[in-house]
Formats: C-alpha cells, structure tokens, sequence
C-alpha cells in the first residue's frame, strides 16, 4: 500500500473512532525510523484537547488498529496529539478555533493581511487589522497562521480596570 493510500486508509478507519470521543481528526502520519514505525495522529475540537480526551482518544485508536492491519507486523509507537502554534488555519473550524488570535493570512491575489481574528463563520473571517474590521471570504484566502505572543490579547484586557486605564 502506497503512502498516500495508507494515509487514506488510516483517516478513514480513525475518523470515526475520534469523532465518538467528540474530536476532529485533524491529521494522520506515518514516520518510518528503522524496524519502528511513528504514527503521530492530531486531533482537536472546540475549546482545546485536553489530557482526558487524548487517553479516551488514544486508548480507541489503539483498539481500532489492533483490529485492522494498516501497520503491518512491524512495531510501532502511537503519538496522539493536538495541533501546534504553526499548524496552518485552512479550514472554517481552524479560523473559529482560533478567535481573538492574533494572525497573518495570505490573500489569493498575492496580498497578505495580519491582525487579530474577530469572529469566523462558515463562509468567512472578520479580522481587526489596524483597528478596523476587515471581513474576508474563504475562497480569498490560502491560509492562515496564527503568530506567538508573549502576552496574549485577554491578559491586556484583564490589566485594565473597569475606566479603560491600567490599574
């Protein structure tokens, strides 16, 4: 089996699987090191992974592999994880799950935009650039990412008082 193939065949014998524990399958990928096999599987959902749901997730991964012989006979170490910082937003529940993150977006027109997500729905993303709001389609976009902060947009706010002035 190729690997574009095994991949396939990985995301659909596991799709199901995640979205029982209420996760989305988010990717799946098999590293091979030697006689060992890496399968690395990210998962997410709304509000953010917790340990809990990578056990409940984990353990139902391994139980469904057992059963199916997508890796083979050789051994294998099974990572489940949640996407990272750098994982690129090109999907409308990677935009929402994303909400007041600061990001840089690449237009399709070659153009680039970079400021704090509002709000995204189905069809788009409100971003706040330069203190006004600036929607944009989806079809318009390539991708997104989200940029690291050091301070975090809620941790200014929670540095306000209730006049607006730092107290």
């Amino acid at each position: 089996m190729g690997s574009a193939s095994s991949r396939d065949h990985l995301m659909k014998l596991l799709e199901p699987v995640v979205a029982t524990a209420g996760l989305d399958l988010e990717d799946v990928t098999v590293t091979r090191a030697g006689k060992r096999s890496l399968l690395r599987v990210v998962v997410d959902k709304d509000g953010g992974v917790t340990l809990d749901d990578i056990a409940e997730v984990s353990q139902g991964v391994s139980d469904a592999l057992d059963g199916d012989d997508s890796m083979g006979q050789s051994p294998y170490t099974l990572e489940v994880s949640s996407p990272g910082v750098d994982r690129p937003l090109t999907e409308p529940r990677h935009w929402r799950r994303a909400a007041k993150r600061l990001v840089k977006a690449e237009l399709r027109d070659g153009g680039l935009v970079e400021g704090r997500i509002r709000a995204a729905d189905e069809s788009g993303v409100e971003i706040d650039v330069d203190g006004a709001p600036r929607r944009i389609d989806y079809q318009d976009l390539t991708r997104g990412r989200v940029q690291v902060e050091f301070r975090r947009f809620e941790d200014e706010e929670d540095d306000l008082d209730d006049t607006g002035d730092e107290g």
